[in-house]
């Protein structure tokens, strides 16, 4: 109990809200991006989940990002799990997706945690995409498909770039969100004043 107490406590009200929000979001774009996906992965004999994951995957890191919190990609994963079992959405594995959905978050988590790094460049958030989407692939064709070796090495390869670069994205829409936040703390940024303190149309 206070090992439990003692995590959550860690995350703020606005930490929970995000967590609760992209969570959301994610579940809410899955059903539009895998059919899209499907057309790619459908001829190659792969799950559209390998690529489609790295647009999912994004809404972990973003989540991180946004938080800065150790094991936010654990718990955001973990809340999807809750909610694509309980409604029974595109993507449930039944009783089965609260391993499939929480260990990219895990795995992710973990990465960063041994680098020391909590999406704050580019590298970082290309590796926990890739961790992220890397670990679900495994984990779903271990659950579900049992490839054969040559389809899930292309799976896995798929789905390490699908992720990475679902990484990036979410750095880059991270970076707008924090300039947004600096815009909103800086009065003269909000009122439209230059360096000198004074508004371009004075010269």
């Amino acid at each position: 109990m206070g090992l439990r107490q003692k995590f959550f406590d860690q995350f703020s009200l606005y930490d929970l809200i995000v967590i609760a929000m992209v969570s959301a979001l994610g579940i809410a774009t899955k059903p539009i991006i895998v059919p899209l996906a499907h057309i790619i992965t459908g001829p190659l004999f792969i799950p559209s989940g390998a690529v489609s994951g790295g647009f999912y995957m994004m809404w972990l890191v973003l989540g991180y990002g946004i938080t800065g919190k150790r094991w936010t990609m654990t718990l955001v994963s973990f809340v999807q799990a809750i909610q694509v079992t309980a409604t029974g959405i595109v993507g449930s594995h039944g009783a089965l997706s609260l391993f499939t959905y929480t260990a990219p978050g895990i795995l992710a988590d973990l990465g960063l945690l041994l680098i020391g790094h909590r999406v704050c460049c580019l590298p970082c958030a290309f590796l926990a995409g890739m961790l992220a989407n890397m670990t679900g692939t495994i984990m779903v064709n271990f659950v579900y498909f049992r490839l054969p070796v040559i389809p899930l090495v292309l799976s896995v390869s798929a789905a390490c770039l699908s992720g990475g670069l679902g990484g990036l994205l979410a750095f880059q829409i991270l970076r707008q969100i924090r300039k947004l936040q600096k815009g909103e703390r800086d009065p003269d940024a909000r009122e439209g004043k230059d360096e000198a303190g004074s508004f371009p149309g004075d010269q």
